[in-house]
């Protein structure tokens, strides 16, 4: 075996098509979608209704884990067109400094995230850990639809309509101002930072009521939260998860995100990106889609088309830069070495 290791981040795609495709995939009636690339929850026939399930850790963040915990989860359920209802969660604690105190935070954080969304939270485990150096916590959301409600994330079709919601990128912007505000003071003006340090809650890394608002409003053939990879990652899993590619008109960065990945020396189009939704939509619906989201105080624009040729291109003919991992990753570890 080779000794070589990998970087911080995701699995690089090939690898996790190839584990899944060994490992994970067998029959089963009941699953009616199961792992793959681009599909971020299962969805199991469970009689009148279909189960969804969905796990994701929280590893970037160190501050209000326990909001994001539950907004992440959340995000990828609603992106099937399902309702989240039930939340587990795992929290690995570290053997020094768990104090009364952080504890009720972190339970505090769920609660409040979880009531905010609807989500009861049912159960899961607790642990002092050795080898931490801080908080982890991993969940698993659990949402229901009727099997008519399903939007299938490899259900993007030739021609549709992408759109965009709030822009890029909410989450990694948040993160840089939250974890590196020391450093990043030096470099852009303190009132950036604490601006857009609450973007957490406001516009908010939660896309649960931007589905909503869409599903009821036209046709929508498949959605995305875009997270670790930024939009450049999301945008292929989309896309990809139905085999099919992508031409962009333009991609929204958000001013505030520009001014702190040039400080950085970061591409915001490789930026974790919780906080916009991603969606694949009917060409006819999508202005009806938009005048929903937007009447409803949510920013949204066109930004391209699905096509047949598998690949991401602007509509110039020029590709999409592809990112061996996410900028965030290579920023804390940069920080660190």
């Amino acid at each position: 075996m080779s000794d070589w290791t990998y970087p911080l981040g995701k699995l690089p795609t090939q690898d996790l098509e190839r584990l899944l495709a060994r490992y994970a995939i067998r029959p089963d009636e009941r699953l009616i979608l199961g792992p793959g690339v681009g599909h971020d929850a299962a969805v199991i026939d469970w009689g009148a209704s279909y189960l969804v399930t969905k796990s994701d850790p929280i590893t970037f963040a160190t501050d209000e884990i326990g909001w994001y915990a539950v907004c992440v989860n959340a995000n990828d359920i609603a992106c099937l067109g399902a309702t989240p209802r039930w939340f587990v969660v795992t929290l690995l604690l570290p053997e020094q400094g768990t104090t009364p105190a952080l504890v009720e935070s972190l339970f505090a954080q769920l609660a409040t995230a979880s009531a905010e969304l609807g989500v009861l939270l049912i159960g899961g485990h607790t642990e002092i850990t050795a080898g931490l150096d801080r908080p982890l916590i991993i969940g698993t959301m659990l949402g229901e639809v009727a099997p008519e409600g399903l939007i299938r994330s490899d259900g993007a079709q030739i021609g549709d309509t992408l759109l965009l919601t709030k822009g890029i990128a909410v989450e990694g912007t948040a993160l840089l101002a939250r974890e590196s505000r020391a450093l990043l003071a030096e470099r852009v003006p303190a009132d950036l930072l604490t601006r857009v340090a609450d973007w957490i809650h406001h516009p908010g890394i939660s896309i649960v009521r931007d589905a909503q608002i869409a599903a009821r409003a036209g046709r929508v053939h498949a959605m995305h939260d875009i997270t670790e990879g930024g939009f450049a990652m999301g945008v292929r899993e989309l896309v990809g998860a139905a085999g099919l590619g992508a031409r962009l008109e333009s991609v929204p960065v958000l001013p505030e995100t520009q001014a702190l990945c040039a400080a950085c020396g970061l591409d915001p189009l490789g930026l974790i990106a919780s906080g916009a939704l991603l969606l694949a939509v009917a060409p006819a619906d999508a202005e009806a889609i938009l005048k929903a989201l937007h009447a409803a105080g949510i920013a949204a624009w066109a930004i391209g088309t699905v096509t047949a040729e598998p690949d991401v291109r602007y509509a110039d003919g020029l590709p999409l830069p592809v990112f061996a991992r996410d900028e965030i990753a290579r920023w804390f570890e940069e920080l660190a070495a």
